[in-house]
C-alpha cells in the first residue's frame, strides 16, 4: 500500500476529523487533524479482507471458539518482542482505556491513591478519578531533551495510601523508549510501595528505528506477582474503532482477582475487533508495521526539523509513538497566545498539554501519522504563524 494516499474522512463519523470544529474551533474545511491518536492509513491488506469476508456472510453473531485470535496474540508477542505469553493468561477488554478502568476497579478501593508518571496519557487520571480514586502525580524530570526518572523526588510524595502505578511504555506524550534499567527501577519502586503495576505497553511496536522496546517480564521478571501487562492491536494497525485491547497476567492470583471483576461486570468482547486483530498479527501485519515505521520516521525527521527551525519552539526527540511532544515555553507565549497561532491561524488541532499532567503546561502534542504531503502542509503553517519569531 501507499502512506501516501490522502483518504476523506469527513462525514465518516470520525472524531478525528468531525469533532475538530466542534473541540478545537477548527473548520474541518481548512483544518489539519493532529490530535486524536489514530493514523491516517489503511490497516494491512489482511485486515480489510477479513472484515470482507465477514460482510460477505453476512451473519453477526456472538463470536465463538478465540483459539486463532489467542494463538496470534502469543506469536506476535513472541516473535516481535520475544515474550512468552500463555492463553490463559489473556483477557480481551473494550479497548485499553476500559482495560485500565477494570484493574482500577479489580485492584483498588474508593478513595486509594493511584500513581501517574506525568506528564502521560490523559485518560489515566480521568478514568482514576471518575472511579473516586485519588491521582498521585509523580513528575518526570527532563535530562538532555528528554524524560527520565525522577525517583528520589517521588519516594517523598508517597503516603502509603497508593496502591497502583501505571506505567506507559513507551511513553505518551514524551515518545521515551524506557531502557530495562529503568524499567527495573520502576519495578523495585512499586515493590518497595506494595504497589500494583499496570504496564500499558500498547505503541510497543511502534519503535523507531535504532531503538528497541523491553516488555515489562523481560526487564523484571521477578515482578509477576504484581505485574499486569496492557496491549493491544489497535495503536499498531489503526484499527482503534474496533476497540480491543488485552490484559495479560501471568500471577494466578491476580488473574482471579481480575477474572472475578470481569465476570461481574458482565464484559465479552465483539466480533469485529477480534477478527481485526488475529488478521493483523501475522507475517503480512509484521511486514506492513516494518514499512510503517520507516515511513513515520521520516515524517518525524521533517516535522522535527520544521519545529526546531522555529526560535522558541522544541520537539522533544521521538523514539517511538507517532505523537511530537512540542514544547513552547522559549517563546515566552502564555498557552491562549500559542492556540491562538496553532488552532486559529495556522488551523491545526493539537492536544493541549495541561491535559496530560503536571508537566505538560507548555506543550501540545502532535500527531504525525498522515501522509508526507499533510506533514508538509502542517510544517508551512506552523512556520507562517510563527514566522515574526524568525
Amino acid at each position: 500500500m501507499s502512506f501516501d494516499e490522502q483518504i476523506d474522512r469527513i462525514g465518516t463519523h470520525s472524531v478525528k476529523w468531525d469533532m475538530m470544529d466542534t473541540l478545537y474551533d477548527v473548520p474541518e474545511g481548512r483544518g489539519l487533524p493532529m490530535w486524536v491518536a489514530d493514523m491516517e492509513f489503511r490497516p494491512p491488506t489482511t485486515v480489510q479482507a477479513e472484515l470482507e469476508a465477514m460482510t460477505a456472510h453476512g451473519i453477526y453473531g456472538y463470536f465463538g471458539d478465540d483459539r486463532a485470535y489467542l494463538d496470534a496474540i502469543c506469536w506476535w508477542m513472541r516473535t516481535r518482542h520475544g515474550w512468552e505469553v500463555q492463553r490463559e493468561a489473556i483477557f480481551t477488554t473494550h479497548g485499553l482505556v476500559n482495560g485500565t478502568a477494570l484493574c482500577v476497579d479489580a485492584f483498588t478501593q474508593p478513595g486509594d491513591g493511584v500513581v501517574l508518571m506525568t506528564p502521560v496519557y490523559h485518560a489515566f487520571a480521568r478514568v482514576i478519578r471518575a472511579a473516586g480514586r485519588q491521582v498521585v502525580e509523580c513528575p518526570l524530570a527532563l535530562s538532555g531533551g528528554r524524560y527520565v526518572l525522577d525517583l528520589e523526588a517521588w519516594e517523598a510524595r508517597m503516603t502509603g495510601a497508593e496502591r497502583m502505578l501505571i506505567l506507559c511504555s513507551p511513553h505518551n506524550p514524551g515518545g521515551r523508549v524506557w531502557t530495562a534499567e529503568e524499567l527495573r527501577a520502576i519495578a523495585d519502586f512499586c515493590r518497595r510501595h506494595d504497589l500494583i503495576l499496570v504496564s500499558d505497553e500498547i505503541h510497543h511496536d511502534l519503535v523507531h528505528p535504532g531503538q528497541r522496546h523491553v516488555p515489562m517480564p523481560i526487564a523484571a521478571p521477578d515482578i509477576a506477582d504484581r505485574l499486569v501487562m496492557m496491549t493491544s492491536a489497535s495503536k499498531t494497525f489503526n484499527i482503534a474503532g474496533g476497540h480491543t485491547g488485552n490484559v495479560i497476567i501471568h500471577d494466578e492470583a491476580l488473574r482471579a482477582r481480575f477474572a472475578a471483576r470481569v465476570a461481574a461486570l458482565g464484559i465479552s468482547p465483539n466480533s469485529f475487533g477480534l477478527r481485526m486483530a488475529t488478521a493483523a498479527y501475522t507475517p503480512e501485519g509484521a511486514a506492513w508495521v516494518d514499512a510503517l515505521m520507516h515511513y513515520l520516521d521520516e515524517n518525524r525527521r521533517l516535522f522535527d526539523a520544521a519545529i526546531n527551525a522555529i526560535p522558541g519552539l522544541t520537539s522533544m526527540p521521538l523514539e517511538a509513538t507517532y505523537l511530537a511532544w512540542v514544547d513552547f515555553s522559549g517563546t515566552g507565549m502564555t498557552q491562549e497566545e500559542i492556540l491562538a497561532r496553532v488552532e486559529g491561524q495556522a488551523g491545526i488541532a493539537a492536544n493541549h498539554g495541561p491535559s496530560f499532567g503536571t508537566g505538560g503546561e507548555t506543550f501540545l502534542r502532535f500527531n504525525i501519522a498522515m501522509p508526507r504531503a499533510m506533514i508538509e502542509e502542517a510544517c508551512t503553517r506552523l512556520g507562517e504563524a510563527f514566522a515574526d519569531l524568525q
